[in-house]
């Protein structure tokens, strides 16, 4: 791979994470947002003359967009229809049919 290429991937994961921040920045308000982390990896190639071998140093990529379920701060409301978790869990519903959700 040409050095401008993978130049352009670093600018392109650049690009991903700061995509990330500005929707955590967007959110930063919202009752209940949990936000998210960008982590990348290496990009490997592949020899054309042996497949089974790969080498590192070929650019890097977006991998995937973790979202951070750490504690937040939970407010008191007015509403008595307002409810919050403190510690791990979800909350969990049940329709009509019994399906969980």
């Amino acid at each position: 791979m040409s050095g401008f290429s993978i130049a352009l991937s670093g600018l392109t994961a650049s690009s991903s994470d700061l995509d990330v921040t500005a929707n955590n920045i967007a959110n930063a308000d919202t009752v209940g947002f949990k936000s998210s982390r960008a982590e990348f990896a290496d990009v490997y190639a592949a020899g054309a003359a042996n497949l089974n071998s790969a080498e590192a140093g070929e650019g890097v990529r977006l991998a995937s967009t973790a979202q951070q379920f750490s504690q937040g701060n939970i407010t008191t409301t007015s509403s008595n229809l307002d409810l919050a978790i403190s510690g791990e869990g979800f909350f969990t519903l049940k329709d009509a049919n019994g399906l969980v959700y």
